[in-house]
C-alpha cells in the first residue's frame, strides 16, 4: 500500500488552491477546474472543490467543517514563514518552541482548516527529520 494525498474539499477552490501555493512555493496541477493537486517531495496535497463530493456520496465530506486534522509543513525558516502569512490568515499559534524540538507556527487556511509550519531546531528533531 502507498499513502497517495491528502485531499481537502473547498468552498472556494481558487482561494484554497492559491493559499496552498503559497504556503509550498508548487504550482498546483489543475486536472478539471473542480480538482487540483500539489505535488511536493513528500507529500501529495489534493484539492476538490464541493461539487466533487456528489462523485462520491452526498454529505460525505463538508467544506469549512474540519476541526481534527493539522496539515503539518516543514519549512527551513519558520518565522519568515509565518512573517508572509500573518496578515492574512486567523493566526492560531505565534512562533514558538515545541517540546519536541521544533519551531513551530499554526495558521487556519481560507477554509478553516489548521496549518502547522515548523523547523526542527533541537538535534533530536534535527536527527528525526533527516534536517541539516
Amino acid at each position: 500500500m502507498k499513502f497517495a494525498s491528502t485531499r481537502l474539499i473547498a468552498r472556494d477552490i481558487k482561494a484554497l488552491v492559491s493559499f496552498y501555493e503559497k504556503v509550498t512555493g508548487q504550482t498546483a496541477e489543475w486536472l478539471t477546474p473542480a480538482f487540483a493537486e500539489i505535488v511536493t517531495s513528500g507529500a501529495t496535497l489534493a484539492i476538490g472543490s464541493a461539487e466533487t463530493i456528489a462523485l462520491f456520496k452526498e454529505g460525505s465530506a463538508e467544506p469549512t467543517s474540519n476541526r481534527t486534522a493539522i496539515l503539518e509543513f516543514e519549512v527551513d525558516d519558520v518565522d519568515a514563514e509565518f512573517a508572509k502569512l500573518k496578515d492574512e490568515l486567523e493566526v492560531v499559534l505565534e512562533p514558538k518552541m515545541l517540546p519536541w524540538g521544533n519551531r513551530a507556527a499554526q495558521v487556519r487556511d481560507p477554509e478553516g482548516t489548521l496549518v502547522s509550519l515548523y523547523t526542527p531546531v533541537s538535534d533530536a528533531a534535527k536527527k528525526r527529520f533527516g534536517s541539516r
